[in-house]
C-alpha cells in the first residue's frame, strides 16, 4: 500500500506561529525532505524533533522526486518543508506532489503561514479576487510582458521581490502605473516587520533612498478599476469625503483607489476647486 506525503507549512519568521499539529506531524513521519537541510535541522532542533532530514531543492529535485516516489511506494510517510511558508508557492514542492500522485500515494497538508496571504490581509485591498505573480523575471521580453500585464490587471496583485531587485521592480512598475496604490511589506511576523503604503511612484522613490533595505519583501498592488468614473464624478466623491471630516489628501487617496482615477490629477483638480471656492 502506497504511503503518504504531507506538505507542511512552516513559519515565515515568528517561531510562535508553529502549530501543535505541525510539531506532531514532523515527529511522527519516517522522513522529512527539506529545501535547506541546515536551516531545517536548526528549526527541528528548536522544536525538539529528531526525525531524519534529506535535501530536496531545485538543483536536485529531478533525482529526489524519484527517490521520494520509491519511499512512498514502500508505504512510508514523508513530510516536505521549505525554508519558510507553504511549499510550492515560489518554492520547491510541486514536483514532490506530482511524484506522490504518480506513485498512488496519499497527499495531505498541514497548513501554515504564507507571506502571500499575510501581505494580502494587511494591505486592505480587495481579496475576493487576486493574482499571485511570484518573482518577476530578471530581464528580457518575458519581464516586460509580465510588467505590462500587471499594469493592466483589474485584480489585486501580489508579488515577491528580492532586496537586490526591489528598486528595479518598483521603478519599472512606476513607468507603467505610477498612481496605482501599493503596499510594500518587509519581514512580516519578524522583529523588524514593516508595512509601507503609498503609490507605486512613491514606493520607488522611498525604497530607492533605502539602499540597505534587507529582508523578505512582498508587494501588494490594488487592482485597476475600470468603472468609467469621470474626473468630475470623482471630485464630487472627494467633496463628500471632506464634508464628512476627512482630510483632502486622505479623501483623494480613498477615491482614487476606489475609482481608478489618477490620484495626482484628482488632487490637483481638488486643489483648484478649493481655491476657486475660497476665492
Amino acid at each position: 500500500m502506497a504511503g503518504t506525503l504531507v506538505i507542511c507549512g512552516t513559519p515565515i519568521g515568528n517561531m510562535k506561529d508553529v502549530s501543535p499539529r505541525l510539531v506532531e506531524t514532523l515527529r511522527s513521519v519516517d522522513l522529512i525532505y527539506a529545501e535547506d537541510t541546515r536551516r531545517t535541522n536548526t528549526f527541528l532542533h528548536r522544536l525538539g524533533v529528531d526525525t531524519p532530514v534529506r535535501s530536496y531543492f531545485v538543483g536536485n529535485e529531478a533525482r529526489k522526486s524519484v527517490e521520494l516516489a520509491h519511499r512512498l511506494e514502500r508505504g512510508e510517510t514523508v513530510a516536505f518543508v521549505t525554508d519558510a511558508g507553504m511549499p510550492g508557492v515560489s518554492d520547491p514542492g510541486v514536483s514532490a506532489v506530482r511524484a506522490a500522485v504518480a506513485a498512488g500515494a496519499t497527499v495531505t497538508v498541514v497548513p501554515g503561514p504564507s507571506a502571500v496571504t499575510a501581505a494580502l490581509a494587511v494591505s486592505g485591498f480587495n481579496a475576493d479576487r487576486f493574482v499571485f505573480e511570484g518573482f518577476l523575471p530578471r530581464s528580457g521580453g518575458e519581464r516586460a510582458a509580465r510588467l505590462d500585464g500587471i499594469a493592466a490587471e483589474e485584480r489585486t496583485v501580489v508579488l515577491f521581490a528580492a532586496p537586490s531587485r526591489l528598486v528595479a521592480d518598483l521603478d519599472e512598475l512606476a513607468t507603467r502605473t505610477p498612481d496605482r496604490a501599493i503596499v510594500v511589506t518587509r519581514e512580516l511576523t519578524k522583529r523588524y516587520e514593516e508595512v509601507w503604503r503609498g503609490t507605486v511612484q512613491e514606493a520607488a522613490r522611498h525604497w530607492r533612498q533605502d539602499v540597505e533595505a534587507r529582508g523578505e519583501f512582498t508587494l501588494v498592488l490594488s487592482g485597476v478599476r475600470n468603472v468609467g468614473v469621470t474626473l468630475e464624478e470623482a471630485l464630487v466623491a472627494v467633496g463628500a469625503e471632506t464634508d464628512a471630516g476627512a482630510r483632502l489628501s486622505d479623501a483623494v487617496r480613498t477615491v482614487a483607489e476606489a475609482t481608478g482615477v489618477s490620484r495626482r490629477e484628482l488632487y490637483q483638480a481638488a486643489l483648484r476647486r478649493r481655491r476657486d471656492e475660497e476665492g
